[in-house]
C-alpha cells in the first residue's frame, strides 16, 4: 500500500532555493565524476598494460574493462548503506561524504605501484580502489537529485534536476580533455608517471567540492518531514513494502546507461585497438565534442518534459539511442573522421541526452520524501551497475569466441538494443508524474496538478 501520512499543503513548506541547489549539484557532480570517468579513459588505453599481464593482451584488456565494472557492482551495495543514512538523516551529509570518499580513492589510484614493481597485488589494490569510487557513485547522483527536486518549484523539477546530470557530462568532459594530452605523450612516459597526474589532481578536486558542499542547505520537503516527526527509522523497509514496484520499474528504466558506457569506453577500446587502428586523442576528442553537445541538449530535454511530460521525451532517447549505437559503431567501423564525429555527437550529445537529461526528475517523481533518496538510489545503481558490465560483455561479444551466439560490433549493437527495449517498456508502462505536486508523489491514488 501507498504511503498514507497527510501531505503538508505547499505553501506550508518553507521556501525552496532551487538555484542554489542546482549549483551545488552541478559543480559537485561535475567534480566527482571527474574522478569517476578519468578511471574509465585509463581502463580502455592503460590499465591493461600497467596493471595486467601485457604478454596475452586480449586477455589484459578484458580484465581491464571489467575492473571498470567493478565500481558499478559495487554501486548497489553502497545504494542500500547511503540510501538509508540520506532518508533517515538528510540529503546533504550524503552529498559530503560521497565527495570526500571519491577524492581519496581517486587519488590513491594515482599512488598505487605497478604489477611490474609488486605483481599479482597491483590488480587487487586497483579493484579496492574502483570498488571505494562504486560506493561513492552510488549516493551521489541520488542525493543531488533529491536536493534539487525537493527545492525545485512547481512545473519546473525537469529543469533544475537536469542540472545533476548536466554537472556529470562536464566531469566527463573534464575528464576526457585530461587524458588528451597524456595520449599524446610517449608510451613509455605514459606508462610510467603520465597516467597517474589525472589521479593525483583529484586531491584538488575534493578539497573544492568539500568547501562547496558544506555550506549546502537541506531541503524544505526533508526539513518538513523533520518537523512534523515523520522521518522513517527504517526507511529501506519502508521502501520494500510500500514502493517495491517503483525500485523495480527504476532499475529496469537505468538500463539505457548501457549505451554511455559502450560508448565511452567499448567503443574508445574498439576504435583503438589494433583491428581498427584509430587515432587515440581524436577519439577522445569525439566524447568531448559529444558531450560538449550534451551540456546544452540536456536542459533543452528537461525544458521539454516539464511542458509535455518526462515518459515521451525519455523514449525518446530509449528508442532513438540503439538505432544511432549502431550508426556510430558503423562510423568506426569505416575509419571515417567526419562521418565518427556526426554521429558520436548525435548519439551521445542529442538523442541519448533525451533519456539522460531527465531521468533525475522521472525516476525521483516516484517516490516519496521519505523514501525518494533510497528508492532511486537503489533502483539506479542496480540498473547501472548492469550496464556498467555491459562493457565486459560487450569485449567478449567480439572475442573469437562470440557470445551468446553473437559476434562482432553488430552484435554489440543489438545487445545494446535489447537493454535499451527493457528501458523502454519500464517507462512507457509507469505512471506520468510531472504535473503532480512534490508533497503528492509518490502516492498513486493522487491526480492533483501542479498547474491547476
Amino acid at each position: 500500500m501507498a504511503d498514507q501520512t497527510p501531505p503538508v499543503p505547499a505553501d506550508a513548506l518553507p521556501e525552496g532555493k532551487p538555484g542554489k541547489a542546482a549549483l551545488a549539484a552541478w559543480i559537485g557532480s561535475a567534480l566527482e565524476y571527474y574522478d569517476f570517468f578519468i578511471y574509465g579513459s585509463a581502463a580502455a588505453l592503460i590499465f591493461s598494460k600497467v596493471f595486467f599481464d601485457a604478454s596475452d593482451p586480449s586477455t589484459a584488456t578484458l580484465q581491464s574493462l571489467a575492473t571498470f565494472g567493478v565500481a558499478y557492482a559495487a554501486r548497489p551495495v553502497g545504494a542500500f548503506v547511503l540510501g538509508h543514512f540520506g532518508d533517515r538523516f538528510g540529503r546533504r551529509n550524503i552529498m559530503v561524504f560521497t565527495l570526500i570518499l571519491m577524492g581519496v580513492s581517486t587519488f590513491l589510484i594515482g599512488c598505487l605501484p605497478t604489477r611490474d614493481q609488486i605483481g599479482g597485488l597491483a590488480p587487487v589494490l586497483l579493484v579496492l580502489m574502483r570498488i571505494l569510487q562504486g560506493l561513492s557513485a552510488a549516493g551521489e547522483q541520488a542525493s543531488a537529485n533529491s536536493m534539487t527536486l525537493e527545492h525545485a518549484p512547481a512545473g519546473r523539477r525537469g529543469y533544475y534536476t537536469s542540472f545533476t546530470l548536466n554537472g556529470t557530462q562536464f566531469g566527463q568532459i573534464l575528464a576526457t580533455l585530461v587524458f588528451i594530452p597524456i595520449a599524446a605523450l610517449p608510451e613509455e612516459q605514459m606508462l610510467t608517471w603520465g597516467w597517474r597526474v589525472p589521479f593525483l589532481l583529484s586531491v584538488v578536486v575534493a578539497l573544492v567540492g568539500y568547501v562547496i558542499r558544506r555550506k549546502l542547505e537541506e531541503t524544505p520537503a526533508f526539513e518538513r518531514e523533520v518537523a512534523a516527526g515523520t522521518v522513517p527509522r527504517m526507511p529501506l523497509a519502508l521502501l520494500m513494502r510500500d514502493h517495491w514496484t517503483s525500485v523495480v520499474r527504476v532499475v529496469c528504466a537505468a538500463l539505457i546507461a548501457t549505451v554511455s558506457t559502450i560508448f565511452t569506453v567499448w567503443a574508445l577500446n574498439y576504435a583503438t585497438s589494433d583491428e581498427i587502428g584509430l587515432d587515440k586523442a581524436v577519439m577522445l576528442w569525439v566524447s568531448v565534442s559529444a558531450n560538449t553537445v550534451a551540456l546544452i541538449a540536456l536542459p533543452l530535454w528537461a525544458i521539454l518534459s516539464d511542458r509535455i511530460g518526462r515518459k515521451p521525451v525519455f523514449l525518446i532517447g530509449a528508442i532513438g539511442s540503439p538505432i544511432m549505437i549502431f550508426v556510430y559503431l558503423a562510423a568506426i567501423n569505416s575509419a571515417n573522421y567526419p562521418l565518427i564525429f556526426i554521429t558520436g555527437i548525435l548519439t551521445l550529445g542529442v538523442v541519448y541526452g533525451a533519456a539522460n537529461g531527465i531521468w533525475p526528475s522521472l525516476y525521483g517523481e516516484m517516490f516519496t520524501t521519505k523514501v525518494r533518496l533510497s528508492g532511486m538510489a537503489i533502483g539506479t545503481q542496480i540498473g547501472f551497475a548492469i550496464a556498467g558490465f555491459a562493457v565486459a560483455s560487450a569485449a567478449g561479444i567480439v572475442s573469437p569466441e562470440g557470445w551468446l551466439g553473437l559476434q562482432g560490433w553488430v552484435g554489440v549493437g543489438i545487445f545494446t538494443a535489447i537493454l535499451c527495449a527493457i528501458s523502454a517498456i519500464a517507462v512507457a508502462t509507469a505512471r506520468e508524474t510531472y504535473q503532480i505536486p512534490t508533497e503528492h508523489l509518490g502516492q498513486p491514488e493522487t491526480r492533483t496538478s501542479v498547474h491547476t
